[in-house]
């Protein structure tokens, strides 16, 4: 699915010796008497010298610009051409890593967007992330293009996609993001888990208004892959036809399991959707262990 490392300084250490650290408040004035203390106060220190541990990478700012009308959204790329071993390391979709920037108190923890494809053969990680006033991300997007900005090793495994392979053994796969969400979902779908050779592929797409809905632009070429897209909006002006309200509801509308072995599904977004969707599918006999998430 998330909180901080260090705090940003202008020239921050790429490796920091952990036992120097460690020994100092072993040699501190603890009282023997205080045993579960000493333990515990060595757990946090470990925990922050392995956080603090962690190699960051530095690396220009390849496109900052809005992603929806509003400029609530924005797409942020990031050129990794000169990290190739960081852009290696990104392999399934799903993942996720730590940007920061000069003069955050925290870093941002983001979701990739691309498929890892573009790593190896633009350089490129891309970014789809939500703007909030006063945060690392609302500082992000007042940079620009070729501000340098500073990037944690991938973490996670991604969406464990072997859950729900074959295609043939999972005909239907239910995709559902609400947001910025489905910035990992993009990656899933442009790097491909078998959608064309599967039934029913539905992503039910949640957000405000269409205002607020990124990547319209790329419907097209999703659905040539044999997606089904569902826009779902929860405040729509009058001219809206399609579904209004929210995701969960609208696929509570419209759902149709015949065969619940059979099917997969794929969640990405706000914390109460992905309860509300998982309840309804385990309610109607679809096995935990083929309800997708990336945390």
């Amino acid at each position: 699915m998330a909180t901080s490392l260090a705090t940003c300084s202008p020239s921050p250490p790429l490796l920091r010796q952990p036992m120097s650290l460690l020994t100092r408040f072993r040699r501190s004035c603890l009282p023997p008497s205080l045993g579960l203390a000493r333990r515990a106060l060595t757990a946090v220190v470990a925990a922050a010298v392995r956080q603090d541990a962690a190699t960051w990478t530095q690396a220009p700012l390849s496109l900052v610009a809005p992603a929806d009308a509003d400029a609530s959204l924005f797409h942020v790329a990031v050129d990794v051409s000169e990290a190739p071993d960081l852009a290696a390391s990104f392999t399934a979709p799903g993942q996720y890593l730590q940007l920061r920037v000069p003069e955050a108190e925290k870093p941002a923890f983001l979701a990739i967007a691309s498929p890892p494809s573009f790593a190896s053969s633009r350089g490129e990680f891309q970014f789809l992330v939500k703007r909030f006033p006063g945060s690392t991300v609302d500082l992000l997007c007042g940079l620009g293009r070729g501000d340098v900005v500073e990037l944690s090793v991938v973490m996670g495994k991604g969406f464990p996609v072997g859950r729900i392979s074959p295609p043939d053994a999972f005909p239907t796969v239910l995709i559902f993001a609400t947001g910025s969400g489905i910035s990992p979902i993009r990656s899933l779908i442009e790097s491909g888990f078998g959608a064309t050779e599967r039934q029913d592929v539905r992503l039910y797409y949640g957000a405000r208004n269409l205002k607020r809905m990124a990547y319209q632009e790329r419907f097209e070429d999703w659905e040539s892959t044999g997606i089904k897209i569902i826009p779902v909006l929860s405040q729509p002006d009058e001219r809206w036809s399609g579904e209004r309200g929210y995701v969960q509801a609208a696929f509570s509308r419209a759902k149709d399991i015949l065969n619940p072995s059979s099917i997969g599904a794929v969640l990405c977004g706000h914390k109460q959707m992905a309860e509300d969707v998982t309840s309804q599918l385990v309610a109607d006999g679809v096995s935990k262990e083929t309800i997708l998430m990336n945390f």
